[in-house]
């Protein structure tokens, strides 16, 4: 009896705050505070020094990219100029868009300091998006970014098929990295296989001004070099997309148990066009996405706004970081739902906050508290699906545009300072490992009985991930760019907790070594180019076929290797990693010793429990 009147009282406490937020969510969405540039300079004409972050304040190694210039082009006239710029000058280049949400260091041109790095940011390159409708494309410039590109074409009754689930992008840098959505049918869910066009600048001659554009068309090979180049081949200028009439798609989830998953996730990616699969493991819970398309006539005016993509309030947490009253964070946090990024949170800080006194205590109890608090909040809400102004029941229907693609915490002038996007550096937001690993589809199974053998050892260990957004699974079809997919995969995405300090061991961290290293190592998953700590790059080339093409590609337009750096070479080229005190515990290397570990605060180099040759830091009390 006690534990029904909990029961309710806790329904009717979330049903409550559930309108208190949609109404705090309407009211304030126009007051968010746009994310910062990841281009901070001594200057603003950008020379004399600039350093170039990622958005989430911090590279895999944690060094700064410095960088002598930064030029900001916005036509293709002055990019074709600074492309030039560079030939002539014998500069290193690399290319920074507005937004710089890649993990690895791709978009660092040099060394630390290094007086030959030369940085072009197309933040100001975004005028052109050229809709023709007759023969169904759009060409947009590189610098546009994604959301005006999908309203633009939406507002001409077209729809583009394939986006990322974040609309924080550029055109240039979604297509150069591979950037997905979930799609197994037509053209499949990548969206550079939309690609039917790419307009180039590489170096020249002298004879020809030191750079030229160079268009690339669909029946072009080099465009199966263009079209996930990592920035190697030189400067995308303008991208075209084939579109496809407008329509609508109709969302349900399923929340049920995981038990077949590794039995149902083919059939399921082939019955709906936008299927994916979120498994929560230390709950046992699947669920399943059933999503397609329906015509535009079918009534509706859904939006998919995902809770982790909406703005965040920081107040609360800079206040329980000033008390510093551990008691008081926690048992105010399990009174309230979590909405932020990956895990729901009131404030992004506020879960953040929470896990360090989580980690700093061991308390996997805790943990688990949260991880249960978020899956249950997204169960009741539908992950940020609404059917006007909040989630009245599946399914949820509306166009394309609103329902592929989301980033609310993007937009709106900045006239308050406490609501952000949850990972924004500024405000000590979240701070985690994006791991994202891209496995052939017939090998998945393996990989999921695999991860169910390991969590069914400890399902607690499992509730960091969940905290987050559990195991994102999505589908990716074969494509015939070089660095794209050379069959049908599946791909997994997790996060997990990164600690502030990079000599700060992090509670189960063998666990999500382990999954990684079973992935990568064991599996043959290829690591998703934006995303990954740097050991999933081991050998990567060693994983696509046509990676000799590629590099064939990048000798005929960049033989001076101007858009290579020692980032780009270290993801490409890296056999092995180089190790020294500490470097297992961010992903710099598999340890093979103590040392590489944290022995004076107990991790020690361990073999894997289900997958014997991993090596992984493991908590070792005695």
């Amino acid at each position: 009896m006690a534990n029904s009147q909990w029961l309710l009282h806790a329904l009717l406490l979330l049903l409550l705050l559930l309108l208190l937020f949609h109404m705090d969510s309407i009211l304030l969405k126009a007051a968010s505070m746009p994310p910062p540039s990841p281009v901070m300079c001594n200057s603003p004409a950008g020379g004399d020094g600039c350093i170039l972050h990622n958005s989430y304040g911090a590279w895999n190694d944690r060094l700064d990219c410095h960088v002598q210039n930064v030029t900001y082009p916005s036509t293709e006239e002055e990019l074709r100029s600074a492309v030039a710029y560079a030939t002539r000058n014998g500069l290193n280049v690399k290319v920074a868009s507005k937004f710089s949400h890649t993990m690895p260091k791709l978009a660092c041109p040099g060394r630390t300091q290094s007086a030959n790095s030369y940085l072009i940011s197309t933040a100001n390159y975004a005028s052109s998006i050229d809709i023709d409708a007759t023969n169904l494309v759009v060409t947009a410039d590189a610098g546009v970014p994604l959301r005006e590109l999908i309203n633009r074409v939406e507002g001409r009754g077209l729809s583009l098929v394939a986006a990322t689930y974040w609309e924080g992008v550029s055109v240039g840098g979604l297509i150069s990295t591979g950037a997905h959505g979930s799609s197994w049918w037509g053209k499949g869910g990548a969206v550079h296989d939309h690609v039917v066009g790419i307009s180039l600048v590489v170096p020249a001659k002298e004879s020809e001004g030191f750079a030229k554009v160079i268009r690339i068309e669909a029946q072009d090979q080099l465009l199966n070099a263009a079209r996930v180049s990592l920035g190697m081949l030189g400067v995308i200028s303008k991208v075209k997309f084939s579109l496809e009439g407008g329509f609508k798609r109709s969302i349900t989830y399923n929340f049920t148990d995981d038990a077949r998953i590794e039995e149902i996730y083919r059939d399921h990616a082939m019955k709906y066009e936008f299927a994916d699969i979120t498994w929560y493991p230390s709950k046992h819970t699947a669920v399943y996405r059933y999503d397609n398309r329906v015509p535009l006539n079918t009534s509706g005016d859904g939006v998919y706004d995902f809770l982790g993509f909406q703005s965040n309030s920081v107040v609360v947490s800079k206040s329980a970081r000033a008390t510093g009253n551990a008691s008081l964070v926690l048992s105010f946090f399990y009174t309230m739902p979590v909405f932020s990024y990956h895990g729901i949170g009131i404030s992004s800080s506020k879960l953040m906050y929470a896990e360090k006194l989580l980690e700093n205590a061991r308390n996997v109890d805790g943990r688990c508290a949260l991880a249960s608090t978020a899956v249950g909040y997204r169960k009741l809400v539908a992950n940020g699906l609404r059917n006007g102004l909040i989630f009245t029941g599946y399914p949820v229907i509306g166009t394309q545009g609103k329902m592929q693609t989301s980033g609310s915490c993007l937009y709106s002038p900045p006239l308050r300072t406490d609501l952000t996007c949850a990972w924004d550096p500024r405000i000590d937001g979240l701070f985690f490992y994006d791991v994202a690993a891209i496995f052939p589809a017939q090998r998945f199974a393996d990989f999921i009985r695999d991860v169910k053998k390991l969590r069914d050892m400890n399902p607690e260990n499992f509730c960091g991930v969940d905290v987050y957004n559990g195991f994102l699974i999505r589908f990716i079809k074969a494509s015939k760019a070089y660095l794209g997919q050379s069959e049908d995969s599946v791909v997994v995405d997790f996060n997990y907790y990164r600690a502030d300090d990079p000599s700060t061991p992090r509670l189960n961290q063998e666990v999500w070594e382990e999954v990684e290293q079973m992935a990568f190592f064991k599996h043959g998953a290829k690591p998703h180019w934006a995303k990954n700590r740097n050991l999933a790059f081991l050998n990567v080339r060693n994983k696509y076929p046509n990676f000799g093409r590629f590099m064939a590609a990048k000798k005929q337009l960049d033989p001076q290797n101007m858009f290579s750096s020692e980032w780009s070479d270290e993801i490409l080229f890296r056999n092995e990693a180089a190790k020294g005190d500490g470097c297992a515990l961010e992903g710099q290397c598999i340890c093979s010793e103590d040392s590489h570990c944290s022995p004076a605060k107990g991790y020690l180099c361990k073999a894997g429990l289900v997958y014997k040759e991993a090596r992984v830091c493991r908590y070792t009390q005695s």
